[in-house]
């Protein structure tokens, strides 16, 4: 429950750096164990790069009931300039992702429609190029 409650206060906070801080936006790596962000990281055009091809590889749904895990981590990746993603699963303006990685599944992603409304979405890419871009080991 309480990892709930953090969780969502990190969507939330998430939600409204955006409209705070439009310049110098950074990656933020989220450990759902701890309850915090445990990384900052400057966003650079190699990284945009990788979540565009991400946001491009999305393969579908993700379909379980929960889709906020109890363990693992989450990185927030600011998109500057926005991407469009036009597929059968979501048809939105995209300004950030959030990479799911949850301790025992494969990691899918999160977007926001323009309502705010958050799709989970699963994605086919190579999330350790990814990680190893970020310098981060989980």
């Amino acid at each position: 429950m309480i990892k709930k409650i953090l969780l969502n206060i990190f969507i939330f906070q998430i939600i409204s750096s955006y409209a705070s801080a439009q310049t110098n936006q950074q990656i933020q790596i989220f450990d759902i164990n701890q309850g915090k962000v445990v990384k900052y990281i400057q966003i650079n055009t190699d990284l945009q790069q990788k979540v565009e091809n991400f946001l491009e590889g999305i393969t579908g749904v993700y379909v379980k009931y929960n889709p906020i895990p109890n363990k693992g981590f989450m990185i927030r990746i600011p998109l500057e300039p926005n991407i469009i993603v036009r597929n059968r699963w979501f048809n939105d303006l995209v300004d950030e992702v959030i990479l799911i990685f949850p301790d025992q599944e494969n990691p899918y992603l999160m977007v926001f429609d323009d309502e705010n409304k958050p799709y989970f979405l699963t994605f086919k890419g190579n999330t350790e190029e990814f990680l190893a871009l970020l310098n981060f080991k989980p």
